[in-house]
């Protein structure tokens, strides 16, 4: 009986070592965990038809082809289910410096001229190349874009959503200068700051009817600026005047759109006494419209600008302004790209300085 039994034993182990024989028990131990096979550039050729160096420049979103065929590809990517995080995310070798043409202006290019100026100077240090492209909403930026094939890009000043967005599909690493908008990494002077600090040294200067020329809100930048001079008024317990803020008609290359707000000031009932401008290009041209109509500055009326550009100082009187470091954002900008990309964008704000010269205090 003993011995009938042993035997029975020896026979049900070998029936279980012939039943599990070839297991890999690892992989049993763990038969909860999926394990998902990577789609590659390979597979996408294969189903598509088109070579491994076609599948892969269109995913980058490179040029060579046409956009029917970089559509495809895409498409076949993301219904294989690839991991686009496989493209390899090399050495930034290349920067495309991206200005909105309405800041290709004489009248912005004192402020964005510095600003790509400062972001050449950080890439010939990193020796990276950078280019120059100024567009409009209605021209092919992806057309520019993959002409000078970037591996990156920074963007200065106001872009319209749909331009950003569309970007922003490129997949290359984004930063915005000069402006802010949910999603994108960003670097601004501290616009709020600096409109306060213009607006509480009118204050303290006694000035009691302060006056705002703005631009288009839409722009991040005169927003803020905006949001300061109201809440300096509001903290100093001063009534804001709507009749007080006069946003600047868009007349062409010209002065005759700041002229005309300056005018609609001064045939106030009550005219103010001083005035803050979103810009220095503004304010001198509305110091040159108030001196040729016979005003003292800054006895009649108390000027100040914003931005610090050169102009500024040389002008007569010289322009009281808050400096903003331009050459300082397009440095940052640069290495604000070449940081490694973290979960969220960065957003980072520049100290600004209140600079105070004859336009708006005569000691």
């Amino acid at each position: 009986m003993h011995d009938t039994a042993k035997r029975t034993q020896r026979r049900l182990i070998k029936q279980r070592q012939e039943t599990f024989d070839g297991v890999d028990f690892d992989a049993w131990r763990t038969a909860g965990v999926a394990r998902v096979s990577q789609v590659t550039l390979r597979d996408i050729a294969g189903s598509t038809g088109l070579s491994i160096g076609t599948v892969s420049r269109a995913l980058k979103n490179q040029a060579g082809m046409t956009e029917r065929t970089r559509t495809m590809v895409r498409e076949a990517a993301m219904r294989m289910g690839y991991d686009f995080s496989q493209l390899k995310k090399g050495r930034i070798r290349r920067i495309v410096f991206l200005l909105h043409s309405q800041h290709n202006t004489l009248a912005s290019s004192p402020f964005f001229s510095p600003v790509l100026h400062g972001a050449e100077e950080a890439c010939r240090r990193e020796g990276i190349a950078l280019s120059f492209i100024a567009v409009g909403p209605a021209e092919p930026v992806l057309d520019q874009i993959r002409l000078h094939q970037p591996d990156a890009i920074l963007c200065a000043g106001f872009f319209e959503p749909e331009v950003l967005a569309a970007l922003q599909q490129v997949g290359k690493p984004l930063v915005l200068v000069d402006m802010h908008r949910r999603g994108f990494g960003s670097l601004n002077p501290d616009n709020l700051r600096g409109g306060y600090l213009a607006t509480q040294h009118l204050l303290r200067c006694g000035r009691k009817r302060i006056a705002m020329l703005t631009g288009s809100l839409a722009h991040y930048s005169i927003q803020q600026r905006n949001r300061g001079f109201r809440q300096a008024l509001f903290d100093a317990k001063v009534h804001s005047d709507p009749a007080l803020e006069v946003i600047v008609p868009n007349m062409g290359e010209g002065d005759e759109g700041v002229a005309e707000a300056v005018r609609s000031l001064l045939a106030l009932p009550v005219r103010p006494d001083a005035l803050f401008c979103y810009n220095d290009s503004t304010a001198l041209a509305a110091m040159k419209v108030c001196l040729n109509e016979g005003l003292r500055i800054p006895s009649d009326l108390a000027i100040v600008g914003f931005d610090d550009i050169a102009a500024a100082a040389a002008a007569i009187p010289p322009l009281s302004t808050v400096r903003v470091d331009k050459e300082a954002l397009g440095r940052a900008g640069i290495e604000a790209l070449l940081q490694t990309p973290g979960d969220s964008p960065t957003q980072i704000t520049v100290p600004v300085e209140m600079i105070v010269r004859e336009s708006s205090y005569d000691d």
